[in-house]
């Protein structure tokens, strides 16, 4: 089995007489293309892109994370900080989709929290760059309803996909030519398509759904949403994935990150009817 060791940043704070000494934290590489620790449970990472989809194991160690991302240093440790609203304990998926930028030393790691009941309890997403100074840029600070948030994702998007499934599955890796479509007709209804060309065997898949737009909120007729965020992001769920389960049909998460008008990633993690993680699929598409 392999193992690989990643150093973890150093506190910025300091205190008097005491060295801090780097922590590294030991992964074990299972597959070609997953990664799977103690802390969490299996890891689809592309070093390439720098992306990752994971899931995490358990509450507690959403919890850590999260009160460190809102928190930072200024924990305090109560139980119950004010300011920071915690997801349910007994969460039935938290899946944490990461994008790093194109353009800037800076990534976007996105959270979908579902609770026991298999309804979105919480969407969350921490923007990080490296370095002292973060420089976010106004469309991420401001969080004022916007009603055109879906206006930059319409239109044709060309590209590709990489899709890494996890060892149930067999472990493969498949790539695919992409074409996506975003359009509102006359009538208000928004239409997609999609159509994906593999690389190996020309296989061309189609898939067209359509939905409506509601403020922030998009409901797709095939039971699923998009939350439309601030800075050019979008979070996709199903409505309800107790029902998808029930229904015996799988169900995936999306996060896309439109970081300029014209290029666009996206992450897209797939679930089978048991909770299992099938795969993870990163697309990089330009607006034609």
């Amino acid at each position: 089995m392999l193992r690989l060791y990643i150093k973890q940043p150093l506190s910025s704070t300091s205190v008097s007489g005491y060295h801090d000494e780097p922590e590294w934290v030991e992964y074990k590489i299972k597959e070609s293309n997953m990664f799977t620790v103690d802390k969490y449970q299996q890891i689809g990472f592309f070093p390439n892109e720098r992306a990752f989809a994971l899931r995490y194991q358990t509450a507690g160690m959403l919890e850590t994370i999260l009160r460190w991302g809102l928190l930072g240093e200024d924990d305090t440790g109560e139980e119950s900080p004010r300011n920071l609203r915690l997801p349910s304990r007994q969460p039935s998926i938290v899946c944490e989709n990461c994008l790093y930028s194109l353009d800037k030393d800076m990534r976007a790691r996105a959270f979908h929290i579902m609770d026991p009941k298999g309804i979105l309890d919480m969407l969350l997403v921490f923007i990080e760059e490296r370095g002292n100074i973060i420089d976010i840029a106004p469309s991420l600070a401001s969080f004022e309803q916007d009603v055109n948030r879906i206006l930059p994702f319409l239109g044709q998007w060309r590209g590709y996909s990489i899709t890494k499934r996890s060892g149930v599955y067999g472990a493969t890796i498949a790539k695919h030519d992409t074409i996506a479509s975003l359009e509102i007709d006359e009538n208000g209804q928004l239409l997609q398509d999609v159509t994906s060309t593999s690389e190996v065997g020309n296989i061309t898949t189609n898939i067209q759904w359509t939905g409506r737009v509601s403020g922030n909120l998009v409901s797709f007729d095939k039971g699923f949403q998009l939350t439309l965020l601030p800075g050019g992001m979008y979070m996709g769920c199903p409505s309800n994935v107790a029902k998808s389960v029930a229904e015996s049909k799988s169900f995936h998460l999306e996060f896309c990150w439109l970081e300029s008008p014209h290029k666009r990633q996206r992450l897209v993690r797939t679930y089978d009817v048991e909770g299992l993680a099938v795969s993870s699929t990163y697309f990089l598409e330009t607006k034609e």
